[in-house]
């Protein structure tokens, strides 16, 4: 539960714990969970993937006429929903080690009476009167708590906006199909994976009318390739499948590079001097510097806080590359396009447009604040961010990275990313995984991990000379509590100088 000043507050009640004679399972935190082996008639049968959608429509559905119906005058209700069936597969040495299939719907809602607001979450046991009761009884908490709570002078009122259903229908293959395909493509590797899929579900509603659905399947293969290498170091190659659909010719050809960069990292480690290099970063190493841009980077109610770490941009002093374009897709079908408050924003919204900032994501909160017009952001505790972010495709071949590099680092991946210097857009982070040192268009040796500390500014500014014309799609790999929804769209990035300080 949350109150209008952001407190977080723990909603669970006596209701919402499931009695044992029901047969549903409670984990200590109160949480409903229908855990199941994984198998044949699990999350990826086309019929079971139409049952748990329909009969979470049909509850979601009978919930909200209830809820509303209860509703005093000026008495404003949100409910928002986020259910998913999905199979859980963990891999060691190309083997099984643990396999799950978990069913669960989780329902938050948001209590609004002049101008006080309350947020409560709680989930749901599938059993219409039971969710009902625990439902209605928050509502009745929420309705003595806002008599004390203070007016909030910028809380958005409750309006319809709208009613939308979006349907992303994928082709997920049997389980035991997949582990099959996955042991026989990393057999005689140390292959670790985590594999998620299933359908996922997204849904709002308030009292004032709007209703909007967004339901996908899909699948990811998150995973490691270890070796050990000749200078005696523990190496790793990572990887990511992802799609909607089982391409079995894609996954092979994705773990025969994986095997490929998996043999150069057997040799001797190249050491390297802190300095400036030329740099390729492969697409996943571009997913995580883009996610940076989430970090109040190109929210509005950031600027005006002055937490922005692009400022500059906005504010005309400095630009980006012209080679340089990033956009809000929701065209992918990664996320949904309306936020938490059923607010529908463009299918695809340009960011910056060669290297020049078009548009900053605009909440209803900020909106009311500054005196602005909202375009359909999700405000959250740091501001507005990215949901669906697409970094537009360049001209080179991926084929020819390596020839485009000529010598210099080819980044596979990176982590620990952090603001290092917000007001110059300046970051920090780490290399780590498959990457290498490349002379004259060939990779010599694999290096030690490396610190850096750059600024966007440079990367995506006067250091960017190309980006790939083949880009990625990935799925977001985020499973806590449940599977997220989002993802990405990137290209691979070449940039002439890049600096490392250790």
């Amino acid at each position: 539960m949350t109150n209008s000043s952001g407190t977080n507050l723990d909603a669970r009640s006596a209701a919402q714990k499931a009695n044992p004679k029901d047969g549903v399972s409670t984990n200590s935190s109160g949480t409903n969970l229908d855990r199941r082996q994984a198998g044949p008639g699990g999350a990826d049968s086309r019929k079971g993937v139409r049952d748990f959608a329909e009969e979470t429509h049909a509850l979601f559905d009978a919930l909200a006429a209830r809820a509303f119906a209860e509703l005093r005058p000026l008495e404003e209700l949100n409910l928002n929903l986020g259910a998913e069936d999905q199979n859980y597969v963990r891999f060691n040495n190309s083997r099984v080690r643990q396999a799950t299939a978990v069913t669960q719907r989780h329902l938050a809602l948001t209590f609004q009476f002049t101008g006080r607001r309350m947020v409560y979450s709680f989930d749901l046991t599938g059993r219409q009167e039971r969710d009902l009761a625990t439902l209605l009884s928050l509502i009745a908490h929420a309705r003595a708590e806002a008599k004390v709570l203070p007016e909030d002078p910028f809380l958005v009122p409750m309006q319809h906006n709208g009613t939308s259903a979006n349907h992303h229908a994928g082709a997920l293959p049997m389980v035991a199909e997949l582990i099959e395909c996955v042991a026989a493509s990393t057999a005689e590797t140390d292959f670790t994976g985590f594999l998620a899929l299933g359908p996922q579900i997204r849904a709002t509603r308030n009292s004032a009318g709007q209703n909007h659905w967004f339901e996908t399947q899909s699948l990811f293969l998150d995973y490691s390739l270890f070796t050990v290498n000749a200078s005696g170091e523990n190496k790793a190659v990572k990887g990511l499948y992802s799609d909607w659909r089982w391409d079995q010719a894609r996954f092979e050809a994705t773990i025969a590079a994986s095997r490929e960069r998996l043999a150069l990292l057997r040799r001797n480690t190249r050491p390297l001097s802190p300095g400036g290099y030329r740099v390729y970063f492969a697409p996943a190493a571009v997913d995580e510097i883009v996610n940076m841009f989430s970090w109040g980077a190109v929210s509005y109610g950031a600027w005006q806080k002055g937490d922005s770490a692009l400022h500059k941009l906005i504010e005309g002093e400095a630009e980006f590359s012209p080679l340089f374009n990033l956009a809000e897709n929701f065209a992918l079908g990664l996320s949904p396009p309306f936020n938490s408050l059923g607010e529908i924003a463009p299918e695809r919204l340009p960011i910056i447009e060669r290297g020049k900032l078009r548009n900053l994501l605009v909440s209803s909160r900020s909106a009311q604040e500054y005196g602005v017009t909202a375009n359909g952001a999700e405000q959250g505790l740091g501001g507005e961010s990215l949901r669906s972010p697409e970094v537009g495709a360049g001209d080179l071949p991926t084929a020819d990275v390596l020839k485009a590099l000529d010598t210099g680092l080819y980044v596979g991946n990176l982590h620990y990313l952090n603001w290092s210097d917000p007001h110059s857009a300046r970051l920090t982070g780490m290399t780590r995984y498959a990457c290498f040192w490349v002379e004259n268009g060939e990779i010599i040796a694999p290096i030690q991990d490396l610190r850096f500390n750059e600024s966007l500014y440079r990367i995506f500014g006067t250091e960017l000379e190309a980006l790939t014309r083949e880009t990625e799609v990935r799925i977001s790999t985020d499973t806590y509590g449940q599977r997220s929804v989002g993802g990405s769209r990137v290209p691979g990035l070449l940039v002439g100088d890049f600096r490392f300080t250790s």
